[in-house]
């Protein structure tokens, strides 16, 4: 199993910083997500910076998540 996220903090455009359970850190662009269907809320900036991490993923208030091993797998390594 890949690692989990333990905290999520939206930094410019619509990019995630992530710390993961492994003690990694990592980037992810969300951009290629914001024209599909529940995602499309996220182009508001106000709403995409309520990303929160819960239950090893990144959630936001109106059930948007994305899959953790996607998050990890996807993500730049810093």
């Amino acid at each position: 199993m890949n690692p989990r996220i333990l905290e999520a903090t939206a930094i410019e455009g619509h990019k995630l910083k992530l710390l993961f359970d492994n003690g990694e850190q990592g980037f992810y662009d969300c951009s290629g997500l914001l024209d599909f269907g529940v995602f499309q809320e996220l182009q508001d900036r106000n709403y995409f910076k309520k990303a929160k991490a819960l239950d090893g993923t990144v959630v936001w208030p109106h059930g948007q998540d994305i899959c953790p091993d996607t998050l990890y797998l996807d993500s730049v390594k810093d």
